[in-house]
């Protein structure tokens, strides 16, 4: 059941493109920093499985510079840790910090089908030189691609 956040008929001003990325500036270090355990709990259970010897032969010869399942864990990581922010209080830490919150246009969290559609499509925004961010600012709801793909919109928050 989707949490609303405010009245239907109130409608919040969508989030600046300075406060969005100061936002993901602070989401960045957090994602690091978990991404930097997860790696760590990855290896140990990687190394504990075949052998600590045979895994640092391994990572001497090189053969541990792409590993696609770490790869793998490592996105499913990122998008359960944004999924679960989204979808419960519509702000992950960052955009805690800014007031800015992830919405439907009826002011209720956001579903885990629109978080990872969400998720995926702001990689693309991303990897397009972040031309999917840019866009809002030619946008006449300010929305990004990301935004506009899962159906969703960033608002500020107001002070309480």
């Amino acid at each position: 059941m989707p949490r609303r956040f405010h009245d239907q008929e109130e409608i919040l001003p969508p989030a600046s493109l300075l406060k969005r990325l100061l936002a993901m500036l602070y989401d960045g270090l957090i994602c690091i920093a978990v991404l930097l355990v997860i790696t760590w709990a990855y290896t140990l259970l990687a190394a504990w499985t075949i052998g600590f010897d045979q895994y640092q032969a391994l990572a001497e010869g090189g053969k541990l510079n792409t590993d696609p399942l770490l790869t793998l864990v490592l996105l499913v990581s990122l998008y359960l840790f944004f999924g679960y922010f989204w979808t419960r209080s519509g702000q992950t830490l960052g955009m805690q910090v800014w007031r800015i919150r992830v919405e439907n246009n009826n002011g209720t969290s956001i579903s885990w089908l629109q978080a990872l559609l969400r998720f995926m499509m702001s990689w693309v925004s991303w990897l397009a030189a972040g031309l999917g961010y840019w866009w809002m600012l030619f946008d006449p709801q300010r929305a990004t691609w990301h935004d506009r793909f899962s159906e969703s919109r960033v608002v500020s928050v107001p002070k309480d």
